[in-house]
Formats: structure tokens, sequence, C-alpha cells
């Protein structure tokens, strides 16, 4: 008896809940209706079939390269020297777009070519995509998200697709037992599977964070869900994933926020560290272990945003960039922005701070062939240094900007007068989260991000080379001089959002949006 009054209470709760949805997408459709945008899963429905009835694959140089952008992916080509760019998102203050373009850039030729297939996948940012070596190079593409111009609406994909980079075709995979809807989440490659983890959903009404991991078997094109053994991260976006050499893959990181008060979330920036262990024993790869580990050296500060590559030649990966934000009281954050550079051994999992001064420092790195290189890393310094170090403000003529420790004037100053050498002036990225990392014969390409000034988001389009070997200074490719005149101040006589007097209420959303993607 009691068994069947449960019942009934929880079918009760069920349909209350259903109602309360129920209007609440009432009353979403009204408000949209009013804004004069179409419900998004119908949007993209028209997307999709728009692509389909295309007939031809057209290519198209472009002069000026792509427009500037975000949260998008940017994967080096395995046999060709080609970087491959994919999606993305830009907001001017007004209004948000979402990028479904595909652009090739040539390193020998420093050309952009955008290609637009029949049946593509549609536009998004914040997705995951991995390139394989099989049939000329295909680009795996998982999850993301969209969001409407007004930012009133996210859809969140959980769809497979992969390009194939010598035919230039699309496929959609119609794979079953995937992983749900999500975006900021992570994905690599581990020997013949796509391995996915965390992420988070938010439907506008409520959110949530996952720490579930999924495989995806290239050979048998099918999902799995797996439950490792071990105490799991705790649920997280935004975190850096990275296979190594071992067949283990390394979490770190992330961002996640919880309900404080009503209308009022916590963000909390993780800092741990996991290693998730294959069995030695199972030759399936379906039985995995969690492991917290401890990085060891001089690491980053806790924060989010960070963009990372792996350079397999010599089991390094590069973190660059990044925010930290600073609760000024329960409903405002400030953030401090990041251009610092750092290298991961990803087999002792240590740390070391790149400097780029330069000046060649004595210190040598022996690289994967047994050569010395002469990449410049952190020279263990007196602890007063390390103390001493602590953020600026900078003005580039850009951006004024309080930027972390990094390469500043101070530094230079400081190795010049240990080394008898002159300071020079270094050409560095500015500071920024969400940008765009790879690595392609030794050097380190970096494309676009986001960086904020004061209650402004300015979205870049510029780009960066570094050649690790040498590590003396980044090469600016791109110069980016119009950001901060792109921006449309959301009182501006032209806003098209009438009636929407709650721009510090949007311009916080949009900080937590940001993070969670990135």
């Amino acid at each position: 008896m009691g068994k069947k009054d449960k019942a009934k209470k929880g079918k009760g709760a069920e349909k209350t809940i259903a109602k309360t949805l129920k209007k609440q997408t009432n009353k979403l459709k009204k408000e949209l209706a009013a804004k004069g945008e179409e419900d998004l899963e119908q949007v993209i429905k028209d997307l999709e079939e728009a692509d389909r009835k295309k007939n031809a694959i057209v290519e198209d140089l472009l002069k000026d390269g792509p427009s500037r952008r975000a949260n998008f992916s940017f994967n080096a080509h395995i046999d060709k020297d080609e970087i491959i760019m994919f999606g993305g998102e830009y907001f001017n203050g007004q209004k948000t777009y979402v990028y479904g373009d595909l652009v090739i850039y040539n390193l020998k030729k420093k050309t952009w070519l955008r290609i637009q297939s029949p049946g593509a996948a549609p536009p998004r940012c914040a997705h995951q995509a991995v390139l394989t070596a099989g049939e000329g190079g295909q680009l795996w593409i998982f999850g993301g998200e969209y969001a409407s111009p007004s930012q009133s609406q996210f859809y969140h994909y959980k769809d497979l697709w992969v390009f194939y980079l010598k035919t230039k075709k699309w496929e959609k995979i119609n794979a079953t037992l995937g992983p749900t809807s999500r975006s900021g989440h992570r994905m690599v490659l581990c020997k013949k599977q796509l391995v996915v983890f965390g992420g988070y959903h938010d439907n506008g009404m409520d959110y949530k964070y996952y720490n579930d991991l999924h495989t995806f078997d290239l050979e048998s094109r099918t999902w799995r869900k797996i439950e490792p053994a071990g105490i799991a991260p705790s649920p997280r976006s935004g975190c850096q994933m990275l296979a190594l050499p071992d067949g283990r893959i390394l979490i770190t990181g992330g961002y996640s926020k919880n309900k404080v008060k009503k209308d009022i979330d916590k963000g909390i920036v993780h800092s741990d560290a996991f290693l998730l262990v294959p069995d030695k024993h199972d030759t399936n790869g379906t039985k995995w272990k969690w492991q917290s580990v401890k990085l060891s050296g001089t690491k980053p500060s806790p924060r989010t945003g960070m963009s990372v590559v792996a350079n397999t030649i010599g089991n390094r990966a590069y973190f660059f960039g990044g925010v930290q934000d600073e609760e000024e009281d329960e409903e405002n954050i400030s953030g401090t922005f990041f251009n610092d550079l750092y290298c991961l051994d990803l087999e002792k999992l240590n740390f070391n701070r790149i400097t780029l001064d330069g000046v060649k420092s004595k210190k040598e790195v022996i690289d994967a062939e047994g050569a010395k290189s002469d990449m410049v890393q952190d020279v263990e310094q007196p602890e007063a240094s390390v103390n001493a170090e602590q953020p600026i403000v900078v003005d580039d003529g850009v951006f004024t900007l309080t930027i972390g420790p990094s390469t500043s004037g101070n530094a230079e100053n400081a190795n010049a007068g240990a080394t008898g050498a002159v300071a020079v002036q270094v050409t560095i990225p500015s500071p920024r989260m969400g940008s765009g990392l790879c690595v392609k014969h030794g050097v380190l390409y970096l494309y676009g991000g986001i960086v904020e000034d004061g209650d402004k988001q300015y979205t870049l389009n510029d780009m960066f080379a570094l050649d690790l070997h040498k590590g003396v200074e980044w090469d600016e490719l791109i110069h980016d001089e119009q950001a901060k005149c792109e921006w449309i101040d959301s009182d501006s006589e032209s806003s098209g959002m009438e009636g929407d007097d709650s721009s510090d209420d949007d311009d916080d959303e949009e900080s937590d949006e940001a993070m969670e993607e990135s």
C-alpha cells in the first residue's frame, strides 16, 4: 500500500514539473515573438535542410582572414602544412553571431580558404574537434552550442560529425547511446577512440554540469558510456584534457557554479588534477580508473579559459592565457586576464613557465630527438622575486587592462641585470581567454579569443606564431587594431534590443557563459 501511495505521489510531482515547464516554455515563446526571434530548434533544422539542398562545394579565399571569434576549434593537419578552423562566436555588445564556417589556413602560402560543402554541420561554438589521420585526414566534431542573436536562447548539440579533408565532404554520424547534449566539454583521441568528458547544459531556466565519460570507437562507430573505478572529478566544464604518451588521460582545472540564493549563483574555479588510467589487462578499452594527481613545478594560477595544446613530438603541452575572477560581492565579479605561457612535461607532469624576453636562457632543454633546444623556460628564481610579482596595468594602445604576472618590463630588466644583456621590447599576444591554439612543425599558433575591459567584451581576430625551438618572441601574423571599434554600447541609440533594461545582469551572464565554454 505504501509503495502504491509513493508511486502516486511521484506521478503528481512529475505532472507539477511538466506544468511548470510548459508555462515557462509558453512564456519564453511569447518573449521570443516580441523580439522577433524564432525557436532555435526550428532555426537549426532549417539550417541543416538548407545545407542538404546545396549541390556543389564552394571555395573562397578570404583576403582579410576569418572574422573575429572565440570558442572555436583550431586543429593542425597531420600530413599537410595547414590549420583547420571551425565554428566559434562573436558578441559585439548587442548581437551574438555563431559561425558554421570551415576555414583552412595554408602555412606556406599564408592564405585562408573557406570551404562550404553540402550537408555541413550547423553553426556552433564551445564544441570539440579532433583530427585523425585516416583517409587523408578526418575532422571529428562533437557537441557545442548555438545562441540566438539576443542570447535569450541556447541550444546545445549532441550530434557527432566528420569532415573528410581529402574529399571536402561532411557526414553526420547516426550512432546511438552517445552523451547528452552539452557544450564546454572536452574530447581527445586515445588510440582508436574519441574520449568525451564533462561539459554543461543550460536551457535558460536551469543548468547542469557533467562529469560523465563516454568513448566513441572509430572502427565500429559506436558510443559507450564508461564507468571508471575510483573517485571521479566533480562535474565541470572548460577543463583542460590531454592524452598522455603512455595511454593515460590527464584532466585538470575547469569551471562550475552552484546556486547560493534564488537567482544568485556562485562560480567555482577548479585547480585539481586527475589521471584516467586504462586497465592494462583490458583489450576492449572499457575499463578505466580515476586517480587524483598533483602537478609539480611552476603552475599557472587558478583560472578559466586557458587554451591548451599537446605537442606529441616533444611530449609536452602548452597552456596560454585565461582569466581569474575576483568576486566584488555576491552579484558582481571582475576579471584579471593573462597572456602568460606554460609548458607541461607530459611524462613528468611538471610545469615550467616559459619566459620570452628576447634573450636566450643558458638553460638547455632536451627535445624528443635528443637534440638540445634553445626554448627558453623559467629558471628558478629566489622566493622573494617570485613573491614580488604582482598583477600590473598595461596600456598597449588598444586596451587598458589589468593582467597577471607575465613577461613585463620589470622581468626583462631583471634578466638583463642578471646576464649583462640589454633588455629588449618583446612581441607577445595581449591577455585573453577562449583563443585557438595548435602546434605544427615546432611552431605554436594562436588565434583570436575574448578579453573584457570593464563592462565591455572584445572579441579578437589577431594571430601569432612562436617558434618553440628558439623561444625568443611571438611573431605577429595578423594585427588587430579594430577590436575596440567593433563594440556597440547597449545604450546606443541604434540598439536593436528595445525594452532591455537589464544590461548589468546580461554582462554577468555573458561572463559566466564565456567561462563555461572556454
